[in-house]
């Protein structure tokens, strides 16, 4: 016959299991929800589709996503870590107007990452990957021709993406898109009200050193990308 303390020990384990068992599925459900809440909005403001001093909610965004307000708020504040979103004081949410002292800070740090970026892709620039660049910088310039800011940004940044991903720096890489993500509501307000037509001819020198295997042009093309279009915009 177990001992008294032998059936204390099991029963509390069984216990702990059940608890586990309840527990679990809850967590694992905020969690997901948190994600979800968070992706969506980290891809909306990326690609501008959120206008700088936008307000949001917590209420508005549990609406939204069908779910509580504690998964919003998690997203919110992972959001708000990484500049794409402001919190006040008094709990006001919204995205980030930038002066544009603020935008030639990060247009510089762009401008001191990407070239990198792209340097330690050049290796892995396949012509697969030439012509796929190829292609997807065409869907820029029929956005271009449209004016449609927002699908300029998204295509735009998946440009610079496809590159960087050959650089296999994932650190790197998430350094520039935090980068993009602070930049995105401001991006789509600056091309809607320059309508700029003249914003390939450094896609097509990026292009050019991606063929050839130059490095240094390539390096050129990118920083000159990423910095003199952001001064020309605010021009």
């Amino acid at each position: 016959m177990p001992s008294s303390s032998a059936i204390d020990l099991t029963e509390i384990c069984d216990h702990n299991r059940r608890m586990n068992t309840s527990i679990r599925p809850n967590q694992d459900a905020a969690s997901s929800a948190h994600e979800r809440i968070y992706r969506a909005l980290r891809t909306r403001i990326m690609h501008g589709e959120i206008a700088p001093g936008t307000p949001l909610t917590l209420r508005g965004l549990g609406r939204e996503f069908n779910v509580s307000m504690t998964p919003a708020r998690e997203a919110v504040r992972r959001l708000a870590a990484e500049g794409a979103l402001t919190l006040s004081t008094s709990g006001r949410i919204s995205t980030p107007e930038l002066s544009n002292e603020r935008i030639e800070e990060l247009a510089s740090l762009r401008g001191l990452i990407e070239p990198e970026l792209a340097a330690r892709a050049l290796p892995r620039a396949h012509m697969a990957l030439i012509d796929r660049l190829r292609a997807l910088n065409a869907r820029v310039a029929e956005c271009v021709a449209k004016q449609d800011a927002v699908s300029y940004l998204r295509t735009n940044l998946e440009f610079h993406r496809m590159i960087y991903l050959r650089a296999q720096a994932p650190a790197m890489l998430a350094l520039a898109e935090t980068v993009w993500l602070q930049l995105g509501p401001t991006m789509r307000v600056l091309y809607e009200t320059k309508n700029r037509t003249d914003l390939q001819h450094h896609h097509r020198a990026i292009l050019t050193a991606l063929s050839t295997g130059d490095e240094p042009g390539l390096r050129l093309a990118v920083r000159s990308d990423v910095t003199q279009g952001l001064k020309m915009l605010l021009a």
